[in-house]
């Protein structure tokens, strides 16, 4: 089938662009998120498309006042992968790699409209490649982006600007990972699941970190990097470090982090030391992570759009569906023979199952 992608040269196998390999969990995403420089005034927004499942689905998220305001989309693809526009929300690429938009026209009192504006280069993360047996769990290739915001975002008839240096990250993931409805066919012999993650996207005034860190139930990493990345820093012009190290205090009886230091290794230096103080939560079940009905790539009707508001203060965090969370943090880079830098950015958390280094069961 033939689709207006095809008239552009980004072919990749013989096959129309409607089709993408053999696997039905392929898919291919945009993620935003944003905030004041204060760390204030969280946003967050992504599109997925599931070629193979025929669908499209799209979500956005604002915090205010204790209280994550969400807007969910899903339609059928009609295998037209072109269309990044899912009921009320839209996202257009202006410039590629560097400045895209994102819309979303009014639905039950929530509307939207701002640009994000790349502070550098995208990074590209190594390649997620995991498998439960012999059956591939993840494969997929990411890039990640620190950027610049500015436009709107009207609640319940309170419009109010994105503050003058607010920033954010935002990143692009295609490949496959589980999406849709779960495989009726579970593994043999079965295991219980265990995943550990973390990704943290750093914002200062001259300079972005990025460090991600996903490992086995035992602790064994199985894909790592950091990268400290200067404005306007083109792809060769990042440091990349294979192995930092996370320490992190849990609040007592969740999952989620109350403190954490990254410390990041330099040659022929002194290591870059960041401390982080959460001081806010975003839970990921706002733009379809985990959620009990809009999960990702979920079967819902033709066209579906639903408003949704969760309570942050009365949200379970050891609910399976709020366990995958964004921390907005205060972040201090120490630097020896440097005057320390004051920034803010996320620490996105997820642990499902055991993980031994920390001791949960």
């Amino acid at each position: 089938m033939l689709t207006k992608a095809d008239d552009f040269p980004i072919h990749q196998t013989p096959e129309p662009i409607a089709y993408s390999g053999t696997d039905r969990n392929f898919y291919d995403r945009y993620f935003f998120n944003g905030y004041n420089p204060d760390g204030s005034g969280f946003f967050a927004a992504a599109l997925g498309v599931y070629p193979h499942l025929n669908i499209i689905d799209a979500h956005f998220s604002a915090i205010r006042d204790g209280v994550e305001y969400c807007v969910h989309a899903s339609r059928v693809l009609n295998m037209e992968r072109w269309d990044l526009e899912v009921g009320p929300i839209k996202i257009e690429v202006l410039e590629p790699l560097q400045k895209l938009k994102v819309t979303v026209a009014p639905t039950e009192g929530i509307a939207a409209e701002f640009i994000f504006d790349g502070r550098a280069f995208p990074i590209e993360e190594p390649r997620f490649i995991r498998r439960n047996g012999p059956r591939t769990f993840m494969d997929y290739t990411r890039l990640t982006q620190n950027g610049r915001y500015s436009g709107w975002i009207e609640i319940d008839g309170v419009r109010q600007q994105i503050a003058a240096g607010a920033v954010g990250t935002r990143d692009r993931s295609w490949g496959v990972r589980p999406i849709g409805a779960p495989d009726m066919q579970p593994l043999v012999p079965g295991a219980a699941p265990g995943f550990f993650w973390q990704w943290a996207p750093l914002n200062f005034e001259d300079r972005s970190v990025f460090f991600h860190f996903t490992a086995d139930s035992s602790g064994i990493p199985w894909n790592t990097r950091a990268v400290v990345c200067l404005d306007n820093a083109n792809a060769d012009g990042m440091t990349e470090v294979e192995h930092a190290e996370m320490a992190v205090e849990f609040v007592p009886g969740t999952k989620h982090a109350h403190a954490a230091v990254l410390t990041i290794p330099q040659a022929e230096k002194q290591p870059l030391r960041i401390v982080f103080e959460p001081i806010g939560k975003f839970q990921m079940r706002g733009i379809g992570y985990i959620h009990p009905k809009w999960g990702h790539g979920r079967y819902l009707g033709e066209l579906v759009v639903e408003r949704e508001d969760v309570d942050l203060n009365s949200a379970d965090p050891n609910a399976l569906e709020n366990l995958h969370i964004q921390a907005i943090c205060k972040v201090t880079l120490h630097e020896e023979g440097a005057p320390d830098q004051h920034g803010v950015g996320v620490f996105e958390q997820l642990v499902l199952g055991p993980y031994k280094p920390y001791g949960f069961e």
